[in-house]
Order: C-alpha cells, then structure tokens, then sequence
C-alpha cells in the first residue's frame, strides 16, 4: 500500500505486524478489505485526533475501520500486537523480553460528559478520567488501566498489578511516587512479591524536576500525547481508550524497529 499520511505504516513497519493480524472468519463473503489500509486508517484516527466519520476517502469506509478496531479490542488483539513488539524491541537492547524493574505511575486527562466512565481528581482539578500504567525501565508500557479520575492512585496500581498477568512475573521492583506510600507497598510485597519503592523529590524542590528511575514513565506520557486522540480522553467505554494508548505505543515502537 503507498503510504499516504504521516500516520500511515511503511511497508517495512507493516511486515512486523502483518501476522498478528487476525485472519478472516470463516464462511460468508471472502475479506476484501486491505489490513494495511484498515491500521492505517486507524492510526489517522489516533495520531490526528479526527472522529471516525472524518476519515479521508483514502482509506476504507469508516464503519469498516471502526469495525475492525471496536471488534479487536474487546478481543485484546491490540494489546497483544503491542505486547510482541515491545518483546522485539526489549531483545534488541539485549533485554529479557519479561521486565525485573519498572515503575506505577498516573495521569489524569479530561473527558467529556459522552463517557460512560468518568470523576472529579481533586489534586489534579480534572473532571475526566486517569490512566494508570506501568511501564519498564526503559519506558515501554506493560499496562494501562482507564479509571475515573475520582480514583485513587493506590487502588488504581492494584488494578494494574492484577492486569500485569503473564509479562510481570519477573517483576521484583517498581518505583513509584509519594502518591503510592501507605498500605500498597506491603500488599504488593505480599500477594505478588514485588518490592515497591517510592522516591522521593529532592530537598527544597520546586516544579518539575528529573528524578531518578521515574523520569522514563513521564517520557511515556510524553509519548502519548504526541497522539492528538489522547490528549483529552473522547472515548465511550475505557476498553476503547486503553486501546488507543497500546495503538499509540505500538506506532512508537514500530518507528524505533524501523524508522
């Protein structure tokens, strides 16, 4: 496929993914859709911030996009393409494909009254929803968990830990920010056997400052917001948001795997 937008795959990014895509069901009419141009339409969506209705007649229709992206997130085929390329890239830096160490970290972005899912954060004064994720000590995301923003960091890390599943368990250590202190660390240390060690900012601190081993998580966050769709949270269901960010992160890497 020619490669029309910024936001569109080359074909060489494309061959990394192209078998994790699901093959057709069968029985019924044969798929005539190209995948390529399906992903590509999608990654407009995300990197442009447009509605699904705005694609550009480049691509296939937008119900068949938003088909195929609605259809594989309640089937978790996003997270698990995100999954393999972040696999690939950690064995490129001569890592484990399963992390040791990582951090907890959240960010709190508004959303509107269309989402099914939201609250008040009181620190923040965002009325929206909060992402919660961690990521590895090189920044790449293991999880994300979308909350409302009236939750708690402490209980929104617990859904994390939960998420984690298969590619957190070689995890023995997270660092974590101030918000995290309380009864976490000793409940992390029991059901999981996961050492969760805040850090703490410097004396006389004033603003943002870079902190040791929390600074790659901030670049995460960072990295999302480069995607115009993640700026503010325009999701019905956080499944659908969740989803977004492993897309972002799959585009991140997929440019780092071959720029």
């Amino acid at each position: 496929m020619k490669r029309t937008y910024p936001s569109d795959l080359t074909l060489q990014q494309w061959e990394y993914i192209k078998d994790l895509i699901p093959v057709a069901k069968p029985g019924g009419r044969p798929r005539s859709l190209d995948m390529h141009a399906v992903v590509n339409g999608i990654l407009y969506v995300v990197v442009g911030g447009v509605q699904w209705r705005m694609l550009p007649k480049e691509y296939p229709a937008w119900k068949s996009v938003y088909h195929y992206f609605r259809q594989w997130s309640h089937a978790g085929i996003w997270k698990r393409i995100h999954d393999t390329i972040r696999a690939l890239l950690r064995r490129q830096a001569g890592r484990h494909k399963h992390p040791t160490a990582g951090s907890i970290d959240s960010q709190t972005v508004t959303a509107g009254s269309h989402a099914n899912v939201r609250g008040y954060d009181a620190g923040k004064k965002i009325l929206g929803r909060k992402r919660h994720v961690a990521v590895d000590t090189l920044g790449w995301l293991l999880v994300v968990v979308v909350t409302s923003a009236a939750m708690q960091d402490r209980d929104g890390a617990r859904l994390v830990l939960y998420r984690l599943g298969g590619v957190g368990k070689k995890l023995v250590r997270l660092w974590v920010d101030g918000a995290y202190y309380g009864t976490l660390l000793h409940w992390a240390h029991t059901v999981f056997r996961i050492v969760v060690t805040p850090v703490k900012k410097l004396t006389g601190q004033q603003g943002f400052t870079v902190l040791p081993h929390r600074w790659v998580v901030e670049r995460t966050f960072g990295w999302f917001t480069l995607h115009r769709r993640l700026v503010k949270d325009y999701e019905v269901k956080p499944r659908h948001s969740e989803s977004l960010i492993y897309l972002a992160m799959t585009r991140v890497m997929l440019r780092r795997l071959a720029p």
